[in-house]
């Protein structure tokens, strides 16, 4: 199969970025991933004098591995990586030749100073938009550690070895044979892992803010920037940098943006951020907060931060439907991102759980991928979008359960079914199914808050009109309070409503 012009011309422009000559060592059959393959690599070598083939066996066939010339890199791609993937495979090409990774130089330093050898492999799917970001973080520590490798590994290309390692979410992340991560990770986080990551001690000399901002999602990224623009001195510690956006796919409603997709978008948040004199401290979860005579912050690593305003925006993540199965058989059949795990339940039966927008829209994701879609609603009637609703009845191979309350998941190994109460009859069924995508709604990240902000009954925080909580001095922004609504450009607005009021309140304090 030919490369498509759009694909070409990417490439063509990528591979002039080269800086040193390349060796792509290829193992191929006879099958069509591998023909797919074969035609891939050889357009790469056709396109750049720096690119030469070499023909032999490596671990998996089809598969590839990315070489300066006499040198071993560790960077191997075990199927076809187009889709999601393409940005991986062009990446790996530079990097290898000797571009330098886009990472902060202390990054580059952490990445040299890890001692061992690391064998990773990453299992993903091409539609999987969480996959590539693993995939290259694993890829960058491979190029910059030789104590490193890794193999991207495409789950449609290697069935059985799927099944025999039990992948039922991508991306999985396995450390010399053994399962060491499933789910999106970053670099820092990886370094982390790996025992070189930020500690209390490295954060004991920082001087007090003006404003620290809570929270690294959209309302935390346009605090930032507002008070940053204000001159005072403003700090971001965040758990994720990016926040619950990094889960998000397709985004069509970010107002002069027709459409883009949540990685890409929190990238740009962070790029913008770091434009301005904004002290970024990223992997640091909350613990604590405490008014003395500034604001003392305690992370969970045991390093307390100082300022004169806090601004919250901790944001929310999924919230779980809480019964028996669902947290044993997560990541063995029970998940939350449809676009991510959706091709490893290929010809099989899933349910999905909660019929707003989110799960309708995952219906009729899932339906094209799988056997037959489930959707079970706690209410007497879908709650999604009329458009959503009309497209969803459209398709033959969906079922629409009102009224269910889902009482267990079960299986031992895998998930087998669920079993479900009908809230009008009282009465107890159970689906026979393989899959089960959780998708009902967001729950509030403010458990650490614990009897000091006041807040509503399910945990989001209480803001007046300027961001301000009933404590003087602290903000909050976001999916994080009891705001209306929860949209991308609301929290942004908020997160700047909140600078506003924080740069306020020093002015008059």
């Amino acid at each position: 199969m030919a490369l498509d012009a759009e694909i070409k011309s990417q490439l063509n422009q990528y591979l002039q970025m080269l800086e040193n000559d390349i060796v792509l060592k290829v193992s191929a059959g006879s099958d069509d991933i591998s023909k797919e393959m074969l035609v891939l690599v050889d357009e790469l070598a056709s396109m750049s004098s720096k690119i030469t083939v070499e023909h032999t066996e490596l671990t998996r066939t089809p598969s590839f591995s990315i070489n300066r010339a006499g040198e071993e890199t560790g960077v191997a791609f075990a199927g076809v990586p187009l889709g999601h993937e393409f940005t991986s495979l062009v990446l790996a090409l530079l990097q290898v030749s000797g571009r330098a990774p886009k990472v902060d130089q202390s990054v580059i330093d952490q990445i040299k100073k890890i001692d061992g050898e690391y064998h990773f492999e990453t299992y993903v799917s091409l539609t999987c938009h969480n996959c590539p970001d693993v995939v290259q973080a694993l890829n960058i520590l491979s190029v910059l550690n030789p104590n490193i490798t890794h193999t991207m590994i495409d789950g449609a290309a290697f069935k059985e070895e799927v099944e025999s390692k039990n992948v039922m979410a991508v991306p999985a992340v396995f450390l010399d044979g053994v399962f060491w991560n499933g789910g999106r990770i970053s670099l820092q986080e990886i370094i982390a892992k790996l025992g070189e990551g930020v500690t209390a001690e490295d954060l004991a000399d920082k001087e007090p803010y003006d404003v620290l901002v809570v929270g690294g999602g959209p309302a935390g990224a346009s605090s930032a920037i507002y008070t940053a623009r204000k001159g005072i001195r403003t700090g971001i510690v965040a758990e994720r940098f990016g926040g619950q956006v990094l889960d998000t796919l397709s985004i069509e409603n970010f107002i002069s943006v027709k459409a883009t997709e949540g990685p890409k978008l929190a990238q740009a948040l962070e790029e913008h951020v770091k434009d301005y004199d904004i002290d970024v401290i990223d992997l640091q979860r909350a613990k604590r907060l405490e008014k003395k005579e500034l604001f003392e912050l305690e992370l969970e690593n045991g390093a307390v931060l100082k300022s004169k305003t806090v601004i919250i925006s901790t944001g929310a993540r999924w919230r779980n439907v809480n019964v028996p199965g669902e947290h044993e058989l997560k990541n063995k059949g029970v998940a939350y991102c449809p676009q991510c795990d959706g091709p490893l339940f290929a010809g099989k039966d899933v349910a999905v759980i909660g019929g707003g927008n989110s799960g309708v829209e995952a219906a009729i994701d899932l339906a094209g991928i799988v056997k037959h879609v489930t959707v079970l609603e706690f209410a007497p009637e879908l709650k999604a979008d009329s458009v959503l609703q009309e497209r969803l009845n459209s398709l033959p191979n969906v079922t629409v359960i009102p009224n269910a309350a889902t009482k267990e998941i079960t299986g031992t190994d895998n998930v087998t079914g669920l079993t479900y109460t009908d809230r009008e009859t009282g009465e107890e069924h159970h689906v026979e199914l393989q899959g089960v995508f959780v998708q009902i709604g967001l729950v509030p990240n403010t458990e650490w808050l614990d009897g000091t902000i006041e807040r509503n009954r399910i945990g989001e925080i209480i803001v007046d009109k300027s961001g301000a909580t009933s404590i003087p001095g602290v903000f909050a922004a976001g999916d994080c309070t009891d705001s209306s609504y929860n949209q991308i450009i609301i929290s942004m607005g908020s997160g700047a409503t909140a600078a506003l009021g924080a740069f306020d309140y020093l002015i008059r304090n």
